[in-house]
């Protein structure tokens, strides 16, 4: 990545790589035809299609790629899951939901994914006790059993408000007959874009985007069912974010503002100028989008700790974002990563490119700003977040960035170096040694 980079002209968000890993596991709840449209062409993505078709799913690309039909089996096959692609991804928790209505028991391997620090699964295992599903873990696997109790009415409330945890909650729900009512739920957006998805397969959900859902379960889903994926603010942020680093004007087409609200309001205090479009609806048809340009501006460090909260609050995954952007600040900025136990300690590779970071403890950060980002050789570290924000870091700095181990990254976004170069940058791929 040579740099620094003057980013110029405009750029689309591609859809929520989280509401496509959540859709894919679902599709297991539906006999008939799934189709997913505009599906990111990712890693996770991958991984879960691997898993998929290890236990009899069929994926089919179409339209070019961009869209993904999935049909399943009379019955899916878990003693052939594909050990490898499971382990490496934590959406596998996912599957509990969807087989738990299959099978009166099950193994799935343990759930791998990010190196973010000790991410409990209890929450998971509490929520689904409810509806019958029980889960014990050792020899590196979960093993599960399933007592239906026949009850017309069950009630959840969750320990965590998680996003995983909801979106699980909500696929047990989904064809256990009856109501279930799942308080201090997640409203975020691949929450919503679920229960969306769920409403099409013929599913009763009341009260989307709140903490408390109503799941009127059906017993059999067998539709032939379309469904856009909406736009993910994750990347919107980053997109944003590189716009903001580089002191370049961008503009970002596509972003959901009902999921941005919060950053905006934040970036605003902090002096960042941008002009937002109206608003218009995704293909989704529920999803609220505007276009975004974001201008050069001199930011000064936030009065108060910049800290994530579950929807509507500041996005956990937006957060690593603002250290960086807190670095091209004027002053001194706390980052406040209470969910994570270690993600913090990853964002201080941010002073390898010459940011001055100090971590305070292992969730809190101090950012001294404005930085004059400098290349270096570098190496990705385990967690896609806080590797992005290397990334976006790279573009601004002067002389030659080698970012190393970023198959990271492309777990969660699609085509970055190219996406970028379009717009300005200089960015080249390769496979080994850089000398070479």
């Amino acid at each position: 990545i040579t740099g620094p980079t003057e980013l110029a002209g405009e750029i689309e968000v591609r859809s929520s790589k989280n509401a496509a890993v959540a859709l894919l596991c679902a599709s297991m709840l539906n006999r008939g035809r799934t189709v997913l449209r505009g599906i990111a062409s990712i890693e996770e993505v991958d991984r879960i299609c691997d898993v998929l078709q290890s236990i009899g799913v069929t994926v089919t690309p179409t339209n070019g790629g961009q869209d993904l039909e999935l049909t399943r089996p009379e019955k899916l096959t878990p003693e052939t899951i594909d050990q490898r692609a499971a382990r490496r991804t934590r959406s596998i928790l996912m599957f509990l939901g969807p087989l738990m209505h299959e099978f009166d028991s099950f193994e799935l391997p343990y759930a791998g994914g990010c190196d973010l620090g000790a991410r409990t699964v209890h929450p998971h295992m509490s929520a689904l006790k409810r509806l019958g599903l029980s889960v014990e873990a050792h020899d590196s696997q979960y093993h599960a059993t399933v007592q239906r109790d026949g009850a017309p009415e069950h009630h959840i409330t969750l320990v965590e408000r998680g996003d995983t945890v909801t979106e699980n909650a909500i696929m047990a729900a989904a064809r256990t007959l009856g109501l279930t009512v799942i308080r201090n739920a997640s409203g975020n957006y691949m929450v919503q874009d679920l229960c969306f998805f769920l409403r099409e397969l013929g599913v009763g959900v009341d009260g989307i985007g709140t903490t408390t859902l109503r799941i009127q379960g059906v017993k059999e889903i067998n539709k032939d069912v379309e469904y856009h994926i909406s736009e993910d603010p994750i990347e919107a942020m980053s997109l944003i974010t590189a716009g903001i680093v580089t002191q370049s004007e961008l503009t970002v087409k596509r972003c959901p503002i009902e999921f941005l609200e919060v950053e905006f309001a934040v970036l605003e205090e902090m002096g960042q100028r941008m002009a937002l479009s109206s608003e218009y609806p995704s293909g989704n048809g529920h999803t609220r989008l505007v276009d975004v340009t974001v201008k050069p501006s001199e930011l000064t460090a936030p009065l108060d700790k910049i800290h994530p909260m579950p929807f509507p609050g500041l996005n956990i995954d937006n957060l690593p974002f603002f250290a960086l952007i807190c670095a091209t600040a004027e002053g001194q900025s706390i980052i406040y990563d209470w969910v994570y136990d270690n993600r913090a300690v990853h964002l201080k590779k941010l002073c390898d490119l010459g940011a001055n970071v100090t971590v305070m403890d292992a969730h809190k950060l101090m950012v001294i700003g404005p930085t004059k980002w400098r290349g270096r050789d570098i190496e990705c570290p385990p967690a896609l977040r806080p590797s992005v924000c290397l990334f976006l870091a790279a573009l601004a700095a002067r002389g030659t960035t080698i970012l190393r181990d970023v198959y990271v990254i492309n777990r969660g976004y699609e085509d970055l170096p190219r996406r970028f170069n379009q717009l300005g940058a200089q960015i080249n791929t390769f496979w080994g040694d850089a000398s070479s």
